[in-house]
């Protein structure tokens, strides 16, 4: 967690530093190639590498077929994702969409590349030496970005950051990893995995198609600079929130994976998990959602400030996700693939109903709705985990409820500050969050909050083991 935060906070401040030299309109064409090459990703993948990280000693031929199962698909989407790219410009009307398209879908295939390597650090537990990559990756392709921006280069810019970061991190994987594609191809192995494989690939292709459904209708409803306010609120809001979604999502994975039969302990570890990622999220993200307004004034230009509203909402929805995420893990760990898949088509029946509902209406309806699906999200989640642990819904509301209580008398704390420093964004900012974060903690160790005990011993023997 705190490699994955360092990285959130390295790419945050790249972000605005970017989003001060370019304007929403930018943002708004690139809202669209990204979320397709957020969808293609899923079917690159194919759940393989769920699936090589749940099969218990995977052979080199497993990892090969893998790797050429990956880059046959990859280069296969990027190939047909360049020759249709005139039709989506027309479609969009944003020409730019097909300019960048040759080099921007070159994502895919560079993702492919490192997949294995990324898979067999992911088995080992090397959850730090990926974030430091990751780190090194995003900080290059940031500064790349800045550079070009500044040079005038707009929108190339970014196709220029995604590109080199991707590109960085699978060469650095490659120096790393002493795995290398060799031996005998077999397609027994897919075979073996596709069951799993392509129930979890299903899950997400659906999953992330859903997400980025307000992209794709948005894009053609209204104009490319209200798309891109509200694609910049949901891509800031995310990267905390996602930060603590990957930190916890690869780890636990692999973890409940190993304890699966041993069903105390799993439901213990699984309450826990839960807990220590609600005491860190829940403030993170209502905090957010207070200093958002001075948030932007003071490190965003003018040109940024429609998107506030649509931020301030959005930061409810990181509440959720993250413990949805946790829970959809013991499903992958205890549950067979078709159940994934069925709780993920009532999840997206519930999303069609709610997205029908707010796109036609208004952007701020799409906002709340994104707050709506991640709470629904989260409930069916963890309502199916029901039958593979013990954890009851009462325990589970009582693991919850401290927080979720210290969190909105922290949200009043921080918007009362507000009120009394009317001149200074930037000293209202400070205060904010010196108060917000003063009275999360003190409230915590006054109460005695178990969360709160169990934080600081894991930092404990953090610092012990390091020492």
């Amino acid at each position: 967690m705190a490699e994955k935060i360092g990285s959130m906070l390295l790419t945050m401040a790249v972000r605005f530093v970017i989003l001060r030299l370019l304007t929403r309109e930018i943002m708004g064409f690139m809202a669209i190639p990204t979320a397709i090459v957020t969808v293609l990703l899923v079917i690159v993948d194919g759940g393989f590498s769920q699936g090589l990280i749940r099969r218990k000693d995977p052979s080199g031929t497993d990892y090969k077929s893998v790797f050429l199962f990956n880059m046959t698909v990859s280069l296969a989407c990027y190939v047909g994702m360049v020759a249709t790219a005139p039709l989506l410009a027309r479609w969009y009307d944003m020409p730019v969409i097909a300019e960048i398209a040759p080099v921007f879908y070159l994502l895919l295939p560079l993702t492919a590349l490192c997949a294995v390597q990324n898979t067999i650090f992911i088995r080992q537990f090397r959850f730090a030496l990926l974030s430091k990559v990751t780190f090194l990756s995003s900080l290059v392709g940031g500064l790349a970005a800045i550079g070009c921006a500044l040079a005038g280069w707009g929108i190339w810019s970014l196709v220029i950051e995604r590109v080199v970061s991707v590109g960085l991190r699978t060469g650095i994987l490659w120096w790393l990893s002493d795995w290398r594609p060799r031996g005998s191809f077999s397609p027994q192995p897919l075979h073996e995995m596709a069951p799993f494989g392509y129930s979890l690939m299903a899950t997400d292709l659906i999953s992330n198609f859903y997400n980025k459904i307000p992209q794709f209708f948005l894009g053609s409803l209204y104009p490319a600079a209200t798309l891109g306010s509200f694609d910049q609120a949901v891509k800031i809001k995310d990267m905390p929130a996602v930060t603590g979604v990957q930190a916890v999502q690869n780890v636990t994975f692999p973890a409940f994976s190993k304890i699966r039969d041993d069903l105390p302990k799993l439901t213990e570890s699984y309450r826990q998990v839960v807990m220590i990622v609600a005491y860190v999220m829940f403030p993170v993200m209502l905090g957010l959602s207070a200093v958002s307004h001075d948030l932007f004034a003071v490190l965003l230009s003018e040109e940024w400030m429609p998107t506030v509203p649509y931020f301030e909402v959005v930061c409810l929805a990181g509440l959720f996700s993250p413990v949805a995420v946790i829970s959809m893990n013991i499903l992958k760990a205890r549950s067979a693939g078709p159940l994934i898949v069925r709780l993920e088509i009532l999840k997206k029946i519930v999303m069609t109903v709610i997205f029908a509902v707010t796109i036609p209406h208004s952007v701020m309806a799409v906002v709340w709705g994104l707050v709506a699906i991640a709470f629904c999200e989260m409930a069916i989640n963890f309502w199916a985990t029901r039958r593979f642990t013990q954890l009851t819904l009462g325990r589970f509301l009582r693991t919850l409820l401290p927080m979720a209580l210290l969190s909105v008398v922290m949200w009043l704390a921080v918007r009362g500050v507000g009120m009394w420093i009317p001149d200074s964004a930037i000293l209202r900012l400070l205060a904010g969050v010196t108060v917000g974060v003063a009275l999360y903690v003190g409230l915590s160790a006054l109460f005695r909050l178990e969360a709160f005990r169990l934080v600081c011993d894991l930092l404990k023997k953090q610092i012990v083991h390091k020492a």
